[in-house]
């Protein structure tokens, strides 16, 4: 049971658990930096204007590509 929860979603996809937790750690770590951006333009509009919309498309993209069996087992 335990060991399911740990190689179950990434093989559902065809990753390792490796390929998984790298990929979903520079997901992460490109959300976080997205979202700082996103704080430091609420309070200064003019700065990173772009930037969240871009990240977001992009992270879509990859995420679509990769793992598009996947999604659209689950898109809403």
């Amino acid at each position: 049971m335990l060991r399911q929860m740990f190689t179950e979603h990434p093989r559902s996809i065809g990753m390792s658990w490796g390929e998984h937790g790298r990929g979903a750690a520079r997901m992460g770590v490109a959300m976080i930096l997205g979202g700082l951006a996103c704080l430091v333009h609420a309070l200064i509009p003019g700065l990173f204007v772009r930037t969240t919309s871009r990240l977001v498309d992009d992270l879509h993209a990859k995420t679509r590509h990769r793992n598009a069996r996947f999604l659209n087992d689950y898109e809403i």
